[in-house]
This record gives C-alpha cells, sequence and structure tokens, in this order.
C-alpha cells in the first residue's frame, strides 16, 4: 500500500467523523506532519503518514516532539489498520 493511499483513507474517514483533515504545509520551517486534523469540539492532532513499515526522519522526529511538548497530539500513521484507533482515541473524552 502506498502512503497517498492511507492519506485518502484518513481523509475520507476523518470526515465521516464530522471532521477536517487538512494538508499541513509551513515551507519556512520542515519536518512538520502531513495533515492536521480537526475534530468537532475543538478536537485537534498532527498526523504524519509514511508507507508501510518507513519511518518518520530525525527532524520530523524532533518536530514531533517539539509539538507533543506543546500539548498537542501527535500520530505517525503508517497503516490504515489504525486510522480507527487514532479517530477513537481523539473522540473519546
Amino acid at each position: 500500500m502506498l502512503e497517498k493511499q492511507i492519506e485518502n483513507m484518513l481523509t475520507r474517514s476523518v470526515k465521516k467523523a464530522g471532521g477536517i483533515a487538512l494538508k499541513f504545509v509551513s515551507p519556512s520551517f520542515a519536518g512538520m506532519p502531513d495533515r492536521l486534523v480537526l475534530l468537532p469540539d475543538g478536537v485537534c492532532a498532527f498526523v504524519e503518514l509514511k508507507a508501510p513499515g518507513k519511518k518518520p526522519r530525525p527532524l520530523q522526529v524532533a518536530r514531533h516532539k517539539m509539538l507533543r511538548s506543546l500539548g498537542y497530539r501527535v500520530y505517525v500513521i503508517d497503516g490504515i489498520e489504525q486510522i480507527g484507533g487514532m479517530l477513537h482515541e481523539l473522540c473519546t473524552p
């Protein structure tokens, strides 16, 4: 499965949950996650998408750590089976 296929499934699944998964581009700040997930009730998270078995680069890991230290949730997804668990975690109070 390709990263793009996982990304498409993520955007569709988030939409079904009542939210949006915005493509996140930060030209002056490399290493940021691919998508910003916005769900009802002000729930948000960053999502890094990878092809199955691939890991984030060191700069991406550093950005994830920085975002988490600011209180944001950051997920690394490399398979469609992880999407449901992420959404369940985000939607559960």
